[in-house]
């Protein structure tokens, strides 16, 4: 079933056998992670046992069918397990959440059996390690501006082209990668989808970028220089699948990051509210000022408000009613509200909240780049305001395109 067909998606847990996930991955998160936040930060790195415990919770797989080795969640139940991500650091939903999301739902929406049979099984238990390769220097947040290239050579297809920012790429063992193989025309927009193996000669890994947070989430460039792969390789059998397939998977990752920001927000919230209560000023608690009241009362209400508006929208993307407009809104409200949660938290800890080791510190560098990836917030605002005009304009013409 396509991701961006109208039907429900029906998830392949029950409601009681989910809770149990549910509750079970809340404790991992608060008593196997948090404890170790700092240990991740300082090494750069998400430490072994925690990688093979999430691997065995069959967190690497969680979004991805049953008949493929995963656990089958539909996005409602994947935004609860975001929710429980967000709470601490964010390099541990990255280890797995390409597998899951953006990635792994290419194949899965869009894959041949062979394909499936071939990938899904190993990027389900963690074996594997898949990374979505589009963005470029010159295409972000759209992919219409493709400049990588691939052409067809017999019974293979030969890619040219850099990649920019790719999560998991030092770690990657298959990329699914997005070139173009002609330029658009009525056709479509001449956009293919190819699954390369990390290890195929011409594919060259940069180094790992230094970013401003999220440290133990690796990124770097990747470049493909005359790569080679079989006919078998290109996504579908279709060269006109990537188009559509990297807006499904974006926009399922969109919900998906809208959660995450959610996650973050309340442990902001948390963080915050424990540190008014017991922090002092003059020997009074500062969280006996009103004014440091309010700030929290803006925090909690951001909070409850994301929270709501991403379980509304992931239903609605469940059932098949809003695909496109919904997942746009939920990131752009729920990532730039936890911008404001975090920024608030640093300055309801003072001084504090600046130093380097303090949890809110470190949640206002991560959630900085939830605005950016899966499209800037200015894209989700172009998506939104540009569906909603137009629906309304083809209405004002009698439903003519």
């Amino acid at each position: 079933m396509a991701a961006d067909s109208a039907a429900v998606q029906v998830s392949q847990v029950s409601a009681e056998d989910f809770a149990d996930i549910l509750a079970q991955t809340r404790e991992f998160v608060r008593d196997a992670v948090v404890p170790r936040e700092q240990e991740i930060a300082d090494t750069d790195r998400i430490p072994d046992d925690i990688r093979r415990a999430a691997a065995d919770m069959g967190l690497f797989g969680y979004a991805i069918p049953q008949e493929w080795g995963g656990l089958g969640l539909n996005l409602a139940q994947d935004v609860e397990l975001a929710l429980e991500f967000g709470y601490t650091t964010l390099a541990f939903r990255s280890m797995f959440g390409t597998n899951n999301g953006i990635a792994g739902q290419v194949l899965v929406n869009y894959g041949t059996e062979e394909q499936k049979r071939a990938w899904l099984a190993r990027i389900a238990s963690g074996e594997v390690v898949a990374s979505f390769a589009l963005t470029e220097p010159g295409a972000g947040s759209d992919p219409a501006g493709l400049r990588t290239k691939a052409g067809r050579d017999g019974d293979e297809w030969v890619i040219d082209g850099e990649k920019r920012f790719i999560t998991n790429a030092p770690v990657a063992d298959l990329f699914v990668v997005f070139a173009r193989t002609r330029p658009a025309d009525a056709d479509g927009p001449g956009i293919a989808v190819f699954l390369v193996p990390a290890a195929t000669p011409g594919v060259e890994i940069g180094p790992k970028d230094r970013t401003m947070g999220q440290e133990g989430a690796w990124t770097s460039d990747v470049r493909f220089t005359g790569v080679r792969v079989p006919a078998s390789a290109l996504v579908g059998g279709s060269e006109d699948v990537g188009y559509r397939a990297a807006m499904v998977s974006l926009a399922r990752g969109r919900v998906h990051i809208a959660a995450l920001a959610v996650g973050s927000a309340q442990r902001a919230l948390d963080e915050s509210v424990r540190y008014a209560a017991t922090a002092t000023q003059g020997g009074t608690p500062i969280g006996d000022f009103q004014l440091v009241q309010a700030m929290i009362a803006d925090q909690h209400t951001g909070v409850v408000a994301g929270r709501a508006l991403v379980r509304d929208i992931a239903a609605r993307y469940v059932s098949g009613e809003d695909r496109r407009v919904g997942p746009s809104a939920a990131k752009l409200y729920c990532t730039e509200m936890a911008g404001t949660v975090a920024d608030l938290a640093v300055q309801i800890h003072g001084g504090t909240g600046y130093m380097r080791d303090v949890a809110v510190e470190r949640i206002y560098r991560e959630v900085r780049l939830l605005r950016l990836y899966e499209g800037t917030s200015e894209i989700q605002r172009l998506i939104i305001g540009g569906r909603l005009v137009g629906q309304a304009e083809r209405e004002a013409n009698g439903g003519q395109h």
